[in-house]
């Protein structure tokens, strides 16, 4: 390990922002809200990017698309994460974002592999149509140029091993502008399965040279980030599903990153008490207490992984619907239990198989977008609501 005055990768710079930690947390639809994200930076630095927006809904102005960009005061930088699979509409939506002053950082999302976005062109299979990627990131870049507001990219290797689109694109985004390309070391087809394949963030590194390149994929401690950027020779790391119920891992790699061995290891009273504050911070967020309740709900598990509950006490935090009734069940934990090791390490979050893709009718069968395939875009775009 470096010492603690050798640093193992230097800041992040994306655009005219510096990180002093080269981490950055993944946006995570129905996780990385502005309460997450401020628990997150309560316990280390780096670059924290807001849920996923779409678009259209974003010009539409929809409540929970307004909701989705909302930043604490002091959160910097605005990072807002935009979905859109037409090149006019996304441009419109960072514009709108950086003449209102409500972003400081756009990232691209490329990278989806859920099939409600898949199936329309978004997401991981929007790359395959290089004209469209190309025209898309562009378009973004040049409509936050004026403000001086960065554009990065986030993508997938590709739909499946026969379709790989990473290379090109990578190099098509660093040519448009982007600020800084990451790339989650999966494809579509895997979904969230099987083993990131990192040597795939090498072969990025080599051909994208001019900006940040960040690495994705099965970052579950601080040491798999060091191993991450010390075999690929990325600039940072994106850290996704591995910081469920563990808000504190932002420490560890803040550790890490500057060569100090020190790790958070917090008892079950100390993990107790941070999902007390994660409820709070929601109720403030959504400023309805029962909404906050039902939004916990799912992190319950992950804050618990490897402690000894009982089964009861686990149940009812999973129907917990006031702040009270989420106090008077904590109190009933062994505060004292130490931190479970093993158990509560390794993979959290989504697992499921790899699977078929969700594609248009026909939109493997060219790389341009023609035909079927530009009816389903257009119609996408059109079809958009809510956040």
């Amino acid at each position: 390990m470096p010492t603690a005055s050798e640093a193992l990768a230097p800041p992040l710079r994306i655009g005219p922002h510096t990180a002093p930690v080269p981490v950055v947390l993944a946006p995570m639809a129905g996780i990385t809200n502005q309460a997450f994200r401020r628990l997150c930076r309560e316990f280390g630095a780096g670059v924290y990017v807001s849920e996923m927006v779409t678009s259209r809904a974003l010009l539409e102005r929809t409540p929970e698309s307004m909701r989705l960009i909302r930043h604490d005061p002091d959160e910097s930088p605005r990072s807002v994460q935009l979905y859109g699979v037409d090149p006019v509409t996304v441009a419109a939506a960072v514009r709108m974002l950086v003449e209102e002053d409500l972003a400081d950082h756009v990232d691209l999302n490329f990278g989806c592999p859920v099939a409600k976005v898949t199936r329309k062109g978004g997401g991981s299979a929007l790359p395959w149509k290089t004209g469209l990627f190309t025209a898309i990131v562009r378009g973004a870049v040049r409509a936050a140029e004026p403000a001086g507001v960065p554009v990065t990219v986030k993508m997938r290797t590709g739909v499946d091993d026969e379709h790989l689109t990473y290379l090109e694109a990578g190099r098509a985004a660093e040519g448009e502008g982007a600020a800084a390309v990451a790339l989650h070391a999966r494809t579509a087809a895997q979904f969230y399965s099987g083993t990131a394949d990192w040597t795939a963030i090498a072969r990025l590194k080599e051909v994208v040279t001019d900006v940040p390149v960040l690495g994705n994929g099965d970052i579950w401690s601080a040491e798999d980030a060091v191993e991450m950027v010390r075999a690929t020779g990325c600039d940072g790391v994106v850290v996704g599903r591995g910081c469920l119920g563990r808000p504190w891992l932002f420490a560890d790699l803040a550790a890490a990153f500057t060569g100090d061995p020190a790790r958070v290891r917090p008892d079950l009273g100390t993990v107790a008490d941070t999902l007390r504050r994660h409820a709070h911070l929601l109720a403030e967020h959504y400023g309805e207490e029962l909404k906050a309740c039902r939004d916990i709900r799912k992190h319950v598990a992950w804050y618990l992984k490897g402690f000894v509950v009982g089964q009861q006490t686990r149940a009812a935090l999973g129907l917990v619907e006031s702040l009270a009734q989420l106090d008077d069940l904590l109190a009933t934990v062994d505060r004292d239990q130490p931190w479970p090791g093993a158990p509560a390490e390794g993979p959290r979050g989504r697992t499921a198989a790899a699977k078929r893709v969700a594609l248009p009718d026909g939109w493997l069968d060219h790389r341009e977008l023609t035909g079927p395939a530009l009816d389903v875009v257009r119609d996408a775009e059109l079809s958009v609501s809510g956040g």
